[in-house]
């Protein structure tokens, strides 16, 4: 039986993180080895609140780990990586800590054993069957025709440059080719694009996903015009922008937070 190993980042997800762990019932989470959630140094109860709602669990392993300092997103997925490599489990599980994703959206695909068919199995608010919520049309058109505009720039057919829910299995990062990608919100970007550069097998799978309380921390239109200056450069010249000079791989140390 194949181990799955959940990292959930979490940062200025108090409200949030303990939905995200509750999705978790005792049947769902038989179905994981363990449940990791990175906590990235956040100034308000994020912490407190990811250990209270981890001793609740039931069904699974929960374990929390706080970064030494604020590595960002790109940083925590770093961390969760080398965590599930030392554990030698088979796959991983993300889903963001901020609640807008839902875990039950990879469960039938983990029933069937369809994850393990591709290096990564890439959940898109904009693929077919999709369901948006408190998306405003104007956002979700444009959206699209954004992704479409970077489908046509890769070559290859894209719903999303990166949503909350994402599987990858362990014998794509033990090649560790992420250490050297940026630690900021563009992390997901250069695993995808890594993915198309590499003709990795990967795939995108339709989510349900939801806008409430949540803050993102990303600056929508700052944001797509670094994906799109970022794109520009790999149909431009792929193999220069996985290939540039890069100092050597900062690390990333953590401590694990005792949830008695």
């Amino acid at each position: 039986m194949s181990s799955i190993m959940v990292f959930i980042p979490a940062y200025c997800c108090e409200k949030q993180i303990s939905r995200v762990i509750s999705q978790f019932t005792p049947g769902i989470a038989a179905q994981f080895t363990e449940i990791v959630v990175v906590e990235n140094r956040s100034p308000d109860r994020t912490l407190d609140a990811a250990r209270e709602s981890l001793r609740a669990l039931q069904g699974a392993t929960g374990t929390l780990l706080q970064n030494d300092n604020n590595y960002n997103l790109g940083g925590s997925h770093k961390v969760a990586f080398g965590y599930f490599l030392e554990k030698n489990y088979d796959t991983l599980v993300v889903l963001h800590g901020d609640d807008q994703g839902h875990i039950r959206d990879i469960m039938p695909y983990i029933s069937s054993g369809m994850h393990k068919q591709f290096d990564s199995f890439l959940g898109a608010r904009f693929a077919p069957n999709s369901i948006l919520q408190d998306y405003s049309l104007l956002r979700t058109v444009g959206n699209r025709l954004f992704n479409t505009l970077i489908s046509v720039a890769v070559h290859h057919r894209v719903y999303d440059m990166g949503a909350g829910l994402n599987v990858y299995q362990a014998n794509f990062l033990r090649r560790k080719f992420y250490l050297h990608f940026p630690d900021d919100l563009t992390f997901n970007v250069y695993m995808l694009l890594y993915s198309i550069w590499k003709h990795s097998p990967f795939e995108f799978f339709p989510l349900s996903w939801r806008e409430d309380d949540q803050v993102s921390n990303a600056r929508i239109f700052m944001q797509a015009w670094h994906i799109l200056k970022l794109t520009c450069r790999y149909a431009y010249n792929a193999e220069a922008l996985f290939s540039q000079h890069i100092p050597e791989p900062k690390t990333y140390t953590y401590r694990c937070i005792s949830l008695d």
